[in-house]
């Protein structure tokens, strides 16, 4: 079992910034890919950024030159850094991460509990 916990999420002005951390924690061996996603129109849930263990990134169109997603592979934290944050940014923001557990073949992706962001203008 894994535990994804979500935090740095609030209030901004437009054109400022904040910065998301998603701890995973529990049966880890390894952690494939870390991701941030955001809710749709239907509520469903859209990539915002992700990174896998080798360094790969990818971003949505809408955050890219804004936002970075980084990671502290010693630890299984990974951040979102959001800069220069727009109205349309407001959202609820959801950690993933596709993790390989101790003793287990297969991997699962696992959930953080979602942290709001909210940009005034």
């Amino acid at each position: 079992q894994v535990q994804l916990v979500e935090s740095g999420g609030g209030l901004v002005q437009a054109g400022g910034s904040l910065r998301l951390s998603c701890a995973a924690s529990g049966n880890i061996l390894s952690i494939n890919v870390m991701g941030w996603y955001r809710e749709g129109p239907g509520k469903q849930r859209d990539l915002v950024a992700s990174s896998t263990s080798g360094g790969s990134t990818d971003y949505a169109d809408d955050v890219k030159g804004r936002f970075t997603i980084s990671r502290d592979t010693s630890k299984n934290v990974v951040y979102l850094q959001m800069n220069n944050l727009k109205p349309d940014d407001t959202d609820v923001y959801y950690c993933n991460s596709i993790v390989k557990e101790r003793g287990i073949t297969d991997t699962y992706s696992y959930w953080g509990q979602g942290t709001q962001v909210t940009v005034s203008s």
